[in-house]
């Protein structure tokens, strides 16, 4: 047995699937070699390199976000350093994040073929944790590439986003075509969608069956004329006219919508994202017994867990979907306890201020979509999770080995010999109240500000090195980029990704 480089003593360890206990005893967890190589009680310290003590406090298998926006808003290479610092902070120590050609990110368009290389060499030796990418294909060009994306590059997982081609990332119907930067023959609508199933689902055929479809599903014909109902009539303001303008219909027909397609095209593996709503998630359970042999998997934020259109901090709270009314909120809870929900994640979308806000930064309609929150995901959902019952075995499925394994990061997700050393120790007991200035992001604000935290993460461990040390970030970047391989991604056992 290699020595053990690292021993954590008198952690309170949180498997997922164990639930013999809410707040299981003290344990020892010693790594060696930059994984998990025993699991006990009074393992021996003698020769270990190093040892901390836990002091009873909880210890997380790392955080598996798997919806993230890196570069979105800044500079790719700047944003994977900054934000991938939040990630740490907080016990992410695994983020996949979504990619696109079109204005952002690169602000480029193209095949993939040029656009990953760009994007992996930005992202190169920036990152304080793992990471891996979800891809978009914008293009019949980009359709035609998903064998070699997944062969070349180890992308495993795609994403349509649903509204594009007919209404404007920040709520107005602008030029699309030129924001997505596609050419005069390519169409961005339903039967673009539909041959991005097909081509996804004979991928599988010949690569393997862990090839998952993501969609961010709402409707834009139903969004353009709320918004124009909403701007015209001019009685909400706010978040809440924002969410007005995107009603939670317009996701429930979306997603309507995606599952018939899923079940015409024989794609067996859908992720329904960011479930913001009652409707949403409604129409996804009602989709799931219509269409049994489909592999849906529901997915909500910490956001629209968290905040909702009152007691979000300002315009900062704008995002697609929109944060709800309080009893939309309540029902995500409903259904996250039923065990209806796989994961929580961040959407983690750095927008700074000067970006967020238009000329009148009380015009919602102006505001740009998305805000950061990686570091407030694990803190907050444990929080939550003890007021409300859900045990922590059940937090540690839901931000790490539920999309560890639908996803393909089979090192990841779990506390167990073998398993990558990723580890978070969380004080359940520590109230503490979120201010933007604390944060590692580069984001000046959070809708979360003010907010009281029961919960806190002192220390996280990426394969055995210390990243986070009493809530500070430290060292240099030591994350990797992770390839995932097909044939295994939808099972619990199978191999580590490979990485670089």
């Amino acid at each position: 047995m290699p020595a053990t480089d690292l021993l954590i003593r008198g952690a309170r360890v949180v498997r997922p699937g164990d639930t013999s206990a809410e707040l299981p005893e003290p344990m020892d967890i010693a790594v060696a070699d930059g994984r998990i190589a025993e699991v006990g009680p009074n393992l021996p310290a003698a020769g270990a390199r190093r040892v901390v003590e836990a002091d009873g406090r909880l210890a997380f298998p790392g955080v598996v976000d798997a919806h993230q926006h890196w570069g979105i808003y800044q500079e790719l290479s700047a944003d994977t350093e900054s934000e991938s610092r939040a990630c740490a902070q907080g016990g992410v120590t695994t983020a996949l994040t979504y990619l696109r050609t079109g204005r952002y990110y690169l602000n480029r368009g193209g095949p993939y073929r040029d656009f990953v290389p760009e994007a992996l060499n930005r992202m190169d030796g920036r990152a304080f944790v793992d990471h891996a990418l979800h891809l978009a294909p914008m293009t019949a060009e980009h359709i035609a590439e998903i064998p070699s994306l997944v062969r070349d590059f180890g992308v495993t997982s795609f994403k349509v986003f649903m509204f594009y081609g007919g209404h404007g990332l920040h709520g107005r119907s602008d030029d699309q075509a030129d924001f997505l930067m596609i050419g005069p023959d390519e169409r961005y609508d339903v039967a673009h969608f539909e041959f991005v199933m097909r081509a996804i689902a004979e991928a599988r055929k010949v690569l393997g069956n862990g090839l998952s479809l993501s969609l961010h599903c709402e409707t834009a014909e139903i969004m353009a004329a709320y918004t124009a109902l909403v701007e015209r009539e001019g009685v909400l303001t706010g978040l809440r006219a924002y969410s007005a303008s995107r009603p939670p219909h317009s996701e429930g027909l979306a997603i309507t919508t995606a599952a018939y397609l899923a079940h015409e095209t024989g794609l067996a593996n859908i992720n329904l994202l960011h479930l913001s709503s009652a409707k949403a998630v409604e129409a996804a359970l009602t989709m799931a017994v219509a269409f049994p042999h489909i592999d849906f998997r529901r997915e909500v934020t910490i956001g629209h867990l968290l905040a909702d259109v009152d007691t979000a901090h300002g315009l900062g709270g704008k995002v697609n979907p929109p944060l709800r009314e309080r009893a939309d909120v309540e029902a995500l809870w409903r259904h996250l306890l039923a065990g209806e929900i796989d994961w929580v994640v961040s959407d983690h979308a750095c927008c700074r201020a000067e970006q967020k806000f238009g000329p009148d930064p009380d015009d919602v309609f102006t505001a740009k979509s998305g805000f950061g929150g990686a570091e407030y995901l694990l803190p907050g959902l444990v929080g939550e999770a003890r007021k409300r019952g859900l045990p922590m075995s059940r937090v540690a499925e839901l931000t790490s080995r539920n999309p560890a394994r639908r996803y393909g990061l089979h090192g990841k997700g779990d506390l167990a010999p073998g398993c990558d050393a990723d580890i978070v120790l969380v004080d359940p007991d520590t109230r503490w109240t979120v201010r933007a200035g604390d944060s590692e992001s580069a984001q000046e604000y959070t809708p979360f500000e003010g907010f009281e935290m029961t919960a806190r993460v002192t220390d996280v461990f990426l394969r055995g090195g210390q990243v986070c040390a009493d809530g500070r970030v430290q060292g240099d970047p030591r994350g990797r980029y992770l390839r995932r391989s097909p044939d295994s991604a939808s099972f619990p056992g199978g191999s580590h990704g490979s990485n670089e």
